[in-house]
Order: C-alpha cells, then sequence, then structure tokens
C-alpha cells in the first residue's frame, strides 16, 4: 500500500478539519469543506491537484460547507448523505455504497447520531482499509452532540451514536481516524488539541467507550455536553438548500459617518472587531465588541442579530478578507461595509463612548475590589476555576439574562478578555454603567490575591 498524501486544513476557531487527500492523476477529494477555501485551494495548488470531489459526512449545522462552492466553480462532484432533496447537483451515498476513484476507493458506513443521516467514510487503498473519515461520529477522546435536531431526538440520537461507535469499534485497531469536529468546536466536548487518533487508541482511552451499557453512554455523553449557540438551529437548512456561491471574497464597501449613522439608524448594528484594549480607548456608542481571531466567525454567529445590516469598524492592520469570510462562514454573506477611515474618523465626527480595561490588582486592592465579579465563560470553564463568588453567565446568554446581572459597579471576566470586552459592549447597550473588564483571566486574579481558585458549579 502506497503512502497516502492526506493534507488536514484545520479551522482553530470553528474547531474544525477539512481533509485534502491526493487520489491520483492530479485530482483530489475535499472532505468537509468550510465555506472559506482559501486554504483548501492553496494547497491543492502547491500540490498540482485539481477538487475532483467534495465529500459531506452529514449536513453541517456549526458552518456553512463549502461544498456547494466547490460544485459550482470546481466543477467538483459532491458527495453527501441522503436527508431529502438538496438544492444542488450532488451524488447520494448510503450504508455499503462504494465509489470507486481509481486505486482509492471510498466505501459509505451509516453512523447516525451526530445526524440523523450521518456517513462515515472508510478509504479503502487497493482493498486495504487505509483510514476512515468519521465527521461528527467518532472524535478525539469524545464524539458528536445529539441535541442539534430537536429535543425529542436527542436521546434517540445518542442511542444511535452509542451504536455507531461500537460498530466503528469493528475495524482494526491500527486504522487512522480523522474526525471532522475537535478540539474548540461547538459540536464536540474534546478537551485535548490532538485532531487525529486511532480505533485503537479511542477503543483503550475513550471515556465513552469505557462505560458499560448503552444507558450509561447516553447519560455519558449528554452529561459531557455544554451549550451551543444558537446560528447552529438554522445554518443545516441553508446547507439543505445550498448556499449561495459567493466564488470571490465579497466586498466591504467603504461607508463614510454620515452613513454609518444613517444604517444605524435604520437599524444596522455596528461590529467591532478591533482588540480589547482599542475598544476600550473609545468606540461608537452601541456597538458590539468582537476582536478578531480565530473564533471571531462563531462570535459573530452566535451575538449579532442575523436579520439586520453588519458595519464593521477595524484597525487598518486588520484584513478584512479575514473578517468578511468569517462572517460568511455563519451566513452573514453580505456586510453592510466598513467605517471609512475606521475609529478616529468617527471620533473626528461624533460623540465616543470609552470603556475600562483593568490588572487583577485593581480587583484585590484597588478601585475595583469591592465590585461584583462577573464571569462569561462557558459553565465547563467557570466549574474548573473561578474567582470566589463570582456570577456565571455564559456570553451567548447575556443579552437575554440582563436583568439577572447584580445592580452595582461590575469586572466582567472571561480567559483573556476578549469574551468579557464583548460581554461589556451588551451591557452598554443595556444601559449598564460602571462596567470594568480584567485584562486577564482567574489565573491571574489568584496570582494577584494570593488565593487558590474555586471549582464547581
Amino acid at each position: 500500500m502506497e503512502m497516502l498524501h492526506l493534507v488536514p486544513v484545520i479551522d482553530e476557531g470553528l474547531g474544525n478539519s477539512t481533509y485534502l487527500l491526493d487520489i491520483g492523476r492530479g485530482r483530489a477529494l475535499v472532505v468537509d469543506p468550510e465555506r472559506d477555501l482559501r486554504q483548501v485551494r492553496a494547497e491543492a495548488l502547491r500540490l498540482g491537484l485539481s477538487i475532483a470531489y467534495a465529500a459531506e459526512t452529514h449536513l453541517h449545522a456549526d458552518f456553512i460547507s463549502g461544498v456547494r462552492e466547490l460544485e459550482e466553480t470546481e466543477r467538483a462532484t459532491v458527495l453527501a448523505p441522503d436527508v431529502g432533496p438538496r438544492g444542488f447537483a450532488h451524488t447520494v451515498l448510503n450504508d455499503g455504497d462504494n465509489l470507486d476513484l481509481g486505486n482509492i476507493t471510498l466505501q459509505a458506513l451509516a453512523t447516525p447520531g451526530h445526524s440523523p443521516e450521518h456517513l462515515s467514510y472508510l478509504l479503502l487503498d487497493h482493498g486495504r482499509i487505509a483510514g476512515v473519515f468519521t465527521g461528527g461520529s467518532l472524535m478525539v477522546g469524545t464524539a458528536g452532540r445529539t441535541d442539534l435536531v430537536s429535543p425529542e431526538m436527542t436521546v434517540p440520537l445518542a442511542r444511535a451514536q452509542y451504536h455507531s461507535l461500537h460498530r466503528l469499534m469493528e475495524l482494526p485497531n491500527d486504522t487512522p481516524v480523522w474526525p471532522t469536529h475537535g478540539a474548540g468546536s461547538f459540536c464536540s466536548a474534546a478537551a485535548g488539541g490532538e485532531r487525529m487518533t486511532t480505533i485503537g487508541r479511542e477503543r483503550a482511552t475513550n471515556p465513552l467507550l469505557q462505560v458499560a451499557g448503552e444507558d450509561a453512554f447516553v447519560d455519558a455523553l449528554l452529561g459531557s455536553l455544554g451549550t451551543f449557540p444558537d446560528y447552529f438551529l438554522r445554518l443545516g437548512e441553508v446547507n439543505r438548500r445550498g448556499p449561495v456561491v459567493l466564488g470571490t471574497t465579497p466586498p466591504l464597501p467603504a461607508l463614510s459617518v454620515d452613513r454609518v449613522m444613517s444604517l444605524r439608524e435604520q437599524g444596522a448594528q455596528i461590529v467591532d472587531a478591533r482588540q480589547p484594549a482599542h475598544f476600550a480607548a473609545g468606540h461608537i456608542p452601541g456597538s458590539l465588541s468582537i476582536a478578531l481571531r480565530p473564533v471571531f466567525a462563531t462570535w459573530l454567529g452566535w451575538l449579532a442579530e442575523p436579520d439586520r445590516l453588519v458595519i464593521i469598524v477595524r484597525n487598518p492592520d486588520q484584513d478584512p478578507a479575514d473578517i468578511v469570510w468569517a462572517a460568511a462562514q455563519v451566513g452573514f454573506d453580505t456586510l453592510a461595509g466598513e467605517l471609512d477611515g475606521g475609529f478616529p474618523a468617527w471620533k473626528n465626527s461624533a460623540a465616543a463612548a470609552t470603556g475600562s480595561l483593568i490588572e487583577a490588582r485593581s480587583m484585590v486592592s484597588g478601585a475595583e475590589a469591592s465590585a461584583t465579579v462577573l464571569d462569561v465563560r462557558q459553565a465547563s470553564e467557570y466549574a474548573a476555576g473561578h474567582v470566589a463568588a463570582a456570577w456565571n453567565i455564559e456570553l451567548g446568554d447575556l443579552a437575554g439574562r440582563l436583568g439577572e446581572v447584580p445592580t452595582g459597579p461590575l469586572v466582567v471576566m472571561c480567559g483573556h478578555s476578549e469574551r468579557a470586552m464583548s460581554a461589556a459592549s451588551i451591557l452598554e447597550r443595556g444601559g449598564r454603567t460602571a462596567v470594568a473588564v480584567l485584562n486577564g483571566g482567574a489565573a491571574d486574579w489568584a496570582r494577584e490575591a494570593g488565593r487558590s481558585l474555586e471549582t464547581g458549579r
């Protein structure tokens, strides 16, 4: 068996891996591509490959799929499980179907659980097992969540996931496992940073495969799940119908201060992509702080309203292509534009707001020592270690729970400061004042206070 040329293209922000496989004769197979295909296309170009096939393991909820884009722009053949009529050309694969790609054969394995139609793809090289693409089924140390379809389907899909994982365990121990979802994905509960594994390793170490019986598996899987962004509930249908083909990088038109003011009066929302320190130094009143970083797409999809125009504020050193592609990944196909000249243009023409970014010592012995601490991390992060007496409201829930936030001065914190500044901007928009953001995280407070963090929920 020849050495496979498989290139994982990892999106650290969404926590997913797209796989580019050389299948011979200058052709490539791509598995679970995202809509932002810049890296995938760069790798294919580097290897001198044209993308002939684009396979999906399931109907994705966490990102807009790139298979429609590849079908239209690269004339790639789309391979996908059957989830009812799709709005674009594709080849349906069912359990046991084989697709001859030359020396390599792709065999579909039904592995429902993460979604009802989920397929894994067994890769056969000259008839021998070379590996398996497991999508949102078997992952490194965990398995895909089963609560994205409907509440009444969550337990039945968890039971299906149990049987799917045990079906995969019938493969040889040395079989490479190539999951799509991994650490950083809200489809996964994985904590480590590894993206690939083997059947034998998962058989020996995956906690979900160590429990005794189906009922215990269901309890363990559902007990490991945290919250997920609400945009997961709408992207699946977009992917089934077929998203708009963008082709090239979407534009980000320059908007004058007057035009921004006019659009804001008409209901547009302003998303400030600058880093927390810049936002604290000055920002457009009522704007939403979402710092441009790998997880920008997730928080834009979670916090911005999908039915309102989005205006971007950025610094000159921030690449507009990174912003518009991240937005497109979660369904914001066309942004209204960006503030021409950035925040300095606004500051020279209109009233601005400021924020407060503080160090841990100010929480311990400074002006904010008596303030209520609001921790906006995920519940699992909070439980792992938090400041004594800190309140926990996850950032994704904050806008709907402003009435629960204690009155008086607040210090908002997360792991570093980005999510906390997003929270502070939501609080400001809700009319709160005396809100400071910790520049750092719980560990910084613990060092400054000389105290241990509390654990538990």
